[in-house]
């Protein structure tokens, strides 16, 4: 989706009414999400009476902010993030084969009889990006994803749907990137996969699918002395721009995508599968 900046300029400030319909983004932490942004453009560029508003709130209270959402009649649905994204799965009154597949949720949308219907829109976002944004094609390449939870899963399945051929999921705890690759074999049987953490040097595409890296004093998602100029690197944070893991693949020739065209490029998805736009 291309939105004209210029016309967003000549249209009025946006006026929240009686008549806004709602929308809102679930993190905690919540300081660095850049969703309610993005969203506003959409919902300029369509028209629309809309805000989406962040909700910073704790996994221990999740449930019972999702119940009370469900009960608001001008609520439109949710994105969900870090770190609420698996949890969202049972909360959920129901989800697409994605998010199950997936084992996460990060989109939401509120029915009229209150039901929430949970999709997982993260790992499309993040291969179009890397398509259209970088110019890079994961079919028939080795793709090397840090991480085993929500964001990692998304973009592993993603990447496996796109036709890479070999895939390996690196995680400090081997149990869950063992896991992910049993769901993965599950739904692609002829992938080759790994586990081996060492190996990063050996891919095309190197990922960051944790939140190491959202803080300074984060460990390392990877050994950074592994990379070489001739891979892409991409990390799904988008708050710091560049993470220490870009700055590091930059410094050493490397093409990168940083983590807001992830978002940016599934934006519009979140919005339909929300119902804000047909």
């Amino acid at each position: 989706m291309k939105i004209e900046r210029a016309d967003m300029h000549d249209k009025a400030d946006h006026q929240i009414t009686g008549r806004t319909r709602i929308y809102g983004i679930l993190a905690d932490p919540i300081y660095h999400v850049k969703t309610p942004q993005v969203m506003a453009e959409v919902f300029r560029h369509h028209g629309l009476d809309a805000v989406l508003i962040p909700f910073h709130v704790k996994s221990e209270g999740l449930a019972t902010l999702v119940q009370g959402l469900s009960a608001m009649e001008n609520f439109g649905g949710f994105i969900a993030t870090v770190p609420h994204k698996p949890a969202m799965l049972e909360i959920c009154d129901e989800i697409t084969d994605e998010a199950r597949h997936i084992g996460a949720v990060n989109c939401v949308r509120r029915e009229a009889d209150g039901r929430m219907i949970g999709t997982m829109l993260d790992g499309i976002g993040f291969v179009v990006a890397l398509k259209n944004v970088t110019g890079f094609d994961p079919a028939g390449k080795a793709a090397f994803v840090a991480g085993a939870g929500g964001a990692a899963c998304a973009i592993a399945f993603a990447l496996a749907g796109a036709g890479v051929r070999r895939l390996t999921i690196a995680n400090r705890t081997v149990g869950k990137a063992e896991a992910l690759v049993g769901r993965l074999r599950k739904v692609h049987p002829s992938l080759q996969f790994s586990t081996d953490t060492r190996s990063v040097a050996d891919h095309d595409l190197v990922v960051n699918g944790t939140s190491l890296g959202m803080k300074s004093e984060d460990a390392q998602s990877l050994d950074f002395s592994l990379l070489s100029p001739d891979q892409v690197v991409a990390d799904a944070i988008m708050d710091p721009v560049m993470t220490p893991l870009l700055s590091a693949a930059e410094a050493k020739g490397c093409r990168i995508q940083r983590g807001l065209p992830m978002l940016q490029c599934q934006i519009e998805l979140m919005a339909r599968h929300m119902g804000a736009i047909a």
